[in-house]
């Protein structure tokens, strides 16, 4: 293996939090290399090719209220890319659909009786002036949402979406959690209620590109296709391991799920602290594309209240974004959170298809499988991160043991869920402080030079 020497910050992934904390740093001067193992930046924003037009891989939206994206998009002038539209959301229970876009949707809800559709529609508004969210650490989801909208909600609107979420774990899941979900989208409506979302133009990859070529501008370098396999300290500063090399670097910032994090510091660091970075648990996620050459229905996001059917939502993203940007075709996201162990995990796409076609015609009877003129499967290991209980107490003892090693991962960004605009929010927040420190350490060096 070659040694190289740096001094800097080396920072481990090329997702959004790790691009935001190398933008902060290369701004400040600060020597930076991102390195990312995959070939492609992004991480779970990564994208492939439709009709001649890049999609995420995983769905993908901001709410308008995603305030700490789009300053970053602004700051790289690159406004012009994010549309915003209105969406359709809707609900299939019971072999029905349901449209819940709205508040005037919300009383036509019949599967709930009038007052319960009330309750419904004040449990959200009570969420959202819920002002201290530590005020909820001790309680589930489950509990929370019982006490503010009784039985008959929680089983027909809470219960079947929390389980096809989370599985075996939904009981485990903390209010925080769910009170996050309904204070976002709660702020992100429009004069008429109606929910409001935005995207931006090429996928969200072609954002994480955009960041990583101003990195570039700015002096720091960003690698694809370099495995970091070990992080260990070395002379008063760090050596990361890659599949190919050693870097020696002042400062360490990884970003990646917090196991994977554990196995890079196995060979040095004490037990209890490899325990506490591999306790928090992570749900897998495959996620089925289809390019179809009809429209499933007019909805975009399809929330699946039926525990028979093997995927908690149905997201038809060219209800969102024009068929045009995909050569005509119509573009459906079929989502499922499991086990990385699940059966379904370890299916290829043509399994994975044959196996959802028949509750798919169930759900759209006039669906065909000729309709299909590609199926696409990706799947992420550490997709969701269970957040339960008392989940600020797992996180309170994953600061390094050792000066100069920073961990900024999507486990990390709560009470809020993970999500671009916060690893957005969290990389640069430890790109600032790093910064800062560098900066601060500089200048007490040159003043006793003096």
């Amino acid at each position: 293996m070659n040694r190289a020497h740096e001094e800097g910050v080396v920072v481990v992934g090329g997702g959004f939090s790790g691009l935001s904390a190398a933008y902060e740093l290369a701004k400040q001067g600060v020597a930076v290399t991102v390195l990312e193992s995959e070939q492609e930046l992004g991480g779970l924003a990564a994208a492939f090719d439709v009709g001649g037009e890049r999609l995420d891989r995983f769905y993908h939206h901001w709410f308008t209220n995603d305030r700490h994206i789009m300053d970053l998009i602004d700051e790289l002038g690159e406004s012009g890319r994010v549309s915003i539209n209105p969406t359709n959301t809707g609900m299939y229970y019971a072999n029905n659909f349901y449209r819940l876009s709205t508040p005037w949707d919300l009383l036509r809800f019949t599967p709930l009786p009038f007052l319960d559709r009330i309750r419904l529609g004040l449990l959200a508004l009570r969420a959202r002036r819920v002002r201290d969210w530590s005020t909820l650490e001790n309680r589930t989801a489950s509990e929370w949402l019982l006490e503010l909208g009784g039985e008959r909600v929680y089983r027909v609107v809470w219960e079947p979406l929390l389980k096809g979420k989370f599985g075996e774990a939904s009981e485990r899941i903390s209010a925080v959690w769910f009170w996050n979900k309904l204070k976002l989208r709660g702020g992100s409506r429009g004069k008429g209620g109606e929910e409001r979302l935005a995207y931006y133009k090429g996928g969200f990859v072609a954002l994480a590109e955009a960041l990583a070529e101003r990195i570039r501008q700015l002096g720091g370098q960003v690698i694809t296709g370099e495995e970091v396999v070990g992080v260990q300290p070395d002379q008063g500063g760090w050596r990361v391991s890659t599949n190919s090399r050693d870097i020696h670097t002042a400062q360490v910032v990884v970003t990646t799920a917090l196991p994977i994090a554990a196995e890079m510091v196995e060979g040095w660091a004490a037990a209890d602290y490899l325990a506490r970075l591999r306790r928090i648990q992570y749900l897998a996620n495959v996620c089925l594309v289809l390019e179809l050459k009809k429209s499933l229905s007019d909805t975009y996001w399809l929330n699946v209240n039926d525990p028979d059917f093997p995927f908690v939502g149905v997201i038809e993203h060219t209800n969102f974004e024009s068929t045009a940007s995909y050569g005509g075709r119509h573009i459906v996201y079929l989502s499922r959170y499991l086990p990385y162990t699940d059966a379904l995990y370890a299916m290829d796409a043509q399994l994975l298809f044959e196996y959802a076609l028949p509750y798919l015609q169930r759900m759209f009877p006039e669906f065909k499988a000729e309709w299909v003129i590609k199926a696409h499967l990706w799947k992420a290991r550490w997709s969701q991160p269970v957040v339960e209980k008392h989940y600020s107490e797992l996180l309170a003892g994953l600061e390094s043991p050792v000066s100069g090693l920073h961990l900024c991962s999507m486990a990390q960004v709560y009470p809020e869920d993970r999500g671009t605009n916060y690893a957005v929010r969290e990389g640069r927040r430890i790109g600032r402080e790093i910064a800062a420190r560098i900066g601060a350490a500089a200048r007490c060096e040159g003043a006793s030079n003096e």
